[in-house]
């Protein structure tokens, strides 16, 4: 390579990291305080907390449902297939009061003869799933 054709090349690199400087800095440039602002570093910065979890909801309580011991589709979602077992808390996600509405609109529906007490209808069971069983949402203390 003869001297010429590497200053060439690096003359071309140059004026190419310049002109990239110069229209990052037009770029941004609106963004720049004028010299009339006068930014003071010791006021904090209000920014929202990025490690802060969304409010949750329950299911019920977001679609504003009430447990009622004739709907016998909706609580039998929240009873075991082969058992009859009400599922828990850890396992529904339900808020505490929902969990008690819930448990108290199933030992009702079964005292009237309304649900089964050891088993699930079975046209209940290809029902869509509000969550999985399998794969609670915290896990069981034992």
């Amino acid at each position: 390579m003869s001297i010429q054709l590497v200053r060439n090349i690096f003359r071309q690199g140059y004026i190419q990291r310049v002109l990239n400087t110069t229209n990052s800095i037009a770029k941004y440039s609106s963004q720049l305080p004028s010299g009339d602002e006068v930014i003071d570093d010791a006021e904090p910065i209000n920014i929202k907390n990025p490690y802060k979890r969304e409010n949750r909801q329950c299911l019920l309580c977001k679609l504003n449902l009430t447990p009622d011991y004739k709907n016998v589709r909706l609580l039998s979602q929240f009873q075991s297939m082969y058992t009859g077992r009400i599922y828990g808390r850890h396992i529904t996600g339900l808020c505490k009061t929902k969990q008690q509405q819930v448990e108290h609109a199933i030992r009702r529906s079964h005292q009237v003869g309304f649900m089964p007490r050891y088993h699930k209808y079975p046209e209940y069971n290809n029902d869509p799933k509000l969550y999985d069983p399998e794969k609670p949402i915290r896990p069981h203390p034992y």
